[in-house]
């Protein structure tokens, strides 16, 4: 059973994405002063008085709109609402009635959908009475709310909840594989191609996307949520605008997710800054695989690039060559993907981590420093997610450099953890610990 999702409409600029933030308690929607800075569909889970709903923000929707993708915007809202339970009609009250909140509203008073007008921007409850002009939409009692102060915002998710269709169970927890890489790589082209859909906007320009969109599927039996994100950049290239936010969106969404598809373009080959972005995503804790997009229009040569791979990258990620343009690679990218989220929940026992270090100073002694050489006792695993490990030694301060690479590296060619973030311990007997 699916949870009933609401679809939050309206005209640019009057304050969606900010009441989404408010009606969810999050920050997940992009909000800027300037208009149309939401493009895609981007769905959030909400809850209210034990209640659990999707709410989807959607564009701006401006049927006169001049803009480049402003028909494109129109049909991801009004697909929104083809598989939304409720619609949420978002009006600017400090604005008034507008040709564009009635030509919406038209188009809603058509459709299936219970519809609520929620007149924004009602920043004093002695404006309240600016809502009463929207009674002309034709769509029921409108509700005064502020998304900013939150005025208002407790009543409209009560009435959402009174309208909604009651569901028996929610989704259980679903594996998040989050498409993160340079602008113009083809991440959102990836996601259509994966879904066989548009579900997300693809242009030649870059920098389309400006959110993290979440999207579920199943692959064979097992849910994925999607994630597209917006290109990354150097962050001085994008202080003080728009795409500054979008930016930390995505280096939260790798935060976030199981595992990160790092996605390149094969036509320009394995970059300096696609490597920088594999490195965010281990840095926030999260397992990496590599996807070389467009390989259909390319030579780059695969077998090169996996050392460069290896020998820049401490994870060492699988590094797959796929093509969004002819679905090439894609069901085994996914399914590489999900098998290393399993790797990096996995738990390996303390007996078999000790047999391992047994090994381990079999193949290689350990280094002697100041005369004094290092001992290791004992390994054992104490947290997933990513896997975590404390190696017991005689005195961390002989551990060197080197000798925890060659630990680390021998760690993840005897269990398969190729791509998935490691953290070790090393503990001194009886004394203080640290990495």
């Amino acid at each position: 059973m699916r949870r009933p999702t609401v679809a939050v409409v309206g005209y640019p600029n009057v304050g969606k994405s900010t009441l989404v933030n408010r009606l969810s308690g999050t920050r997940e929607a992009v909000v800027h002063e300037q208009a149309g800075v939401t493009r895609d569909r981007k769905e959030i889970e909400a809850d209210w008085n034990g209640v659990g709903f999707t709410l989807v923000d959607t564009g701006g929707v401006d049927f006169a709109g001049e803009h480049e993708l402003s028909e494109e915007i129109r049909r991801q809202a009004l697909t929104a609402l083809e598989g939304a339970d409720i619609a949420v009609l978002v009006v600017d009250a400090r604005a008034g009635l507008r040709p564009g909140d009635a030509e919406l509203a038209h188009e809603l008073r058509g459709g299936s959908v219970p519809v609520i007008v929620a007149a924004n921007k009602v920043d004093d409850a002695r404006q309240a009475g600016l809502a009463s002009e929207f009674y002309g939409l034709g769509l029921g009692d409108p509700m005064p709310v502020s998304a900013t102060q939150g005025l208002g915002t407790g009543d409209l998710l009560d009435r959402i909840v009174e309208r909604m269709p009651r569901v028996a169970a929610e989704l259980r927890a679903a594996t998040r594989l989050a498409l993160i890489g340079r602008p113009n790589v083809g991440k959102s082209s990836l996601v259509n191609r994966l879904l066989g859909e548009e579900r997300v906007i693809v242009t030649d320009v870059a920098g389309t996307t400006r959110d993290s969109i979440d999207t579920r599927i199943e692959f064979e039996g097992r849910e994925v949520v999607l994630v597209d994100t917006a290109g990354l950049r150097r962050r001085t290239k994008v202080a003080g605008t728009v795409d500054y936010y979008a930016q930390l969106r995505s280096e939260q969404a790798a935060g976030r997710a199981d595992v990160a598809i790092v996605v390149c373009d094969a036509s320009e080959g394995l970059t300096s800054a696609d490597l920088t972005v594999a490195e965010m995503a281990m840095q926030n804790n999260c397992a990496t695989v590599i996807a070389l997009n467009k390989w259909d229009v390319t030579q780059t040569d695969l077998e090169d690039a996996k050392p460069r791979v290896a020998r820049k990258l401490r994870q060492r990620p699988q590094v797959m060559a796929v093509s969004a343009l002819t679905g090439r690679g894609l069901k085994r990218l996914v399914a590489e993907s999900l098998w290393l989220a399993d790797r990096s929940a996995q738990w390996i026992p303390t007996p078999e981590l000790n047999r391992f270090v047994g090994d381990l100073q079999s193949l290689r002694e350990p280094p002697a420093v100041r005369g004094k050489r290092l001992r290791i006792y004992y390994m054992a695993q104490y947290e997933t997610k990513p896997p975590r490990f404390a190696v017991q030694v005689n005195n961390r301060g002989l551990v060197t450099r080197d000798y925890a690479y060659f630990l680390e590296n021998r760690l993840r060619e005897r269990y398969r953890l190729e791509g998935v973030p490691l953290v070790i311990d090393f503990k001194t007997s009886g004394g203080r610990s640290g990495r």
